[in-house]
This record gives structure tokens, C-alpha cells and sequence, in this order.
């Protein structure tokens, strides 16, 4: 398997054990918000987030995303475009319990909203090191050829 195709995988196996990650609307002076992703192991070309209509990704556009796995052992910075999501099937599918808890009037709630997020490119590092690599670290050693391939921009 090719550097590229790992770091992919790897990054699809992060974000599906922990599926937070910060969104913001680039061009914009706010902040960005901590979101979670809806993820379709089918469409690797997008995601998704349940939000209100009064939230400040509401009206979409281009985006950022920003994602740290929970070893903090890989990192991404994914560029894209989120739009709203109107089909009915799509925001069924997602549905839980979980998001229930933020809409009280259910999946017909006024202020419910779904976005997917159309996936560009993402700059992924990976930052697991070999035993020999941290052993290096620990005493001041050089450390760069360790993480030789481990950085990749991947059009997702």
C-alpha cells in the first residue's frame, strides 16, 4: 500500500472511531464550531452534521474542517463545501437517540437543519512514531526521517 493510500485509510478509521471535529466558513471572522460528523462508509466524498437553522454554518459556503484523532496520532485540516442537506432518506438514516436530545420537537423540530459537507482536499499528518523514533525524541536525536512519508494532501 502506497503512503497516500495508508495515511487515507488511516484517516477514515480515525474519524470513524471519534467523529468530532472543529467547522468553520472560511472568508469569515467567527470562530469555528465543534461539530459531529455523520459518516457512510459508502461516501467517502462528503459527510454530514445535524445543526439548527440558527447556527452560524447555516447558510454554508466553503469550509474548513479541522480533525485530531484521539491517540492525537494523526491530524487533518479538510477543505469543502457545505450545503444543506434536504433529502429526507439522508437525515433519517442518521437519526439517534443522541440527536434526538438536541431537538425537542424531533426530526420535524422548525429549527432542525442537516449539512453535508462536500469533501475537497485535506492535508493529513500522521505522528505515531516507531519505539526507536521516540527513544530518538526523548534525547534530542534527529527525528525528521521518521516521519518521512507520514504527510500527504489527498483529494478525498
Amino acid at each position: 500500500m502506497t503512503d497516500t493510500a495508508d495515511i487515507r485509510d488511516r484517516f477514515w478509521a480515525d474519524l470513524s472511531a471519534s467523529p468530532f471535529l472543529m467547522v468553520g466558513l472560511q472568508g469569515g471572522a467567527e470562530h469555528s464550531l465543534p461539530m459531529t460528523a455523520q459518516l457512510d462508509p459508502h461516501a467517502n466524498h462528503c459527510f454530514w452534521f445535524y445543526t439548527a437553522k440558527d447556527n452560524r454554518l447555516a447558510h454554508g459556503g466553503p469550509a474548513m474542517a479541522q480533525f485530531v484523532a484521539k491517540d492525537h496520532n494523526l491530524f487533518a485540516c479538510i477543505e469543502g463545501t457545505l450545503a444543506t442537506e434536504s433529502d429526507p432518506a439522508v437525515i433519517d438514516r442518521y437519526w439517534s437517540k443522541q440527536v434526538e436530545a438536541w431537538y425537542p420537537g424531533g426530526r420535524s423540530d422548525p429549527n432542525l437543519l442537516m449539512l453535508r459537507f462536500d469533501l475537497g482536499v485535506a492535508e493529513i499528518w500522521r505522528a505515531d512514531m516507531s519505539i526507536t523514533g521516540v527513544f530518538k525524541m526523548l534525547f534530542g536525536g534527529d527525528v525528521r526521517s521518521e516521519m518521512q512519508g507520514k504527510h500527504a494532501e489527498i483529494a478525498l
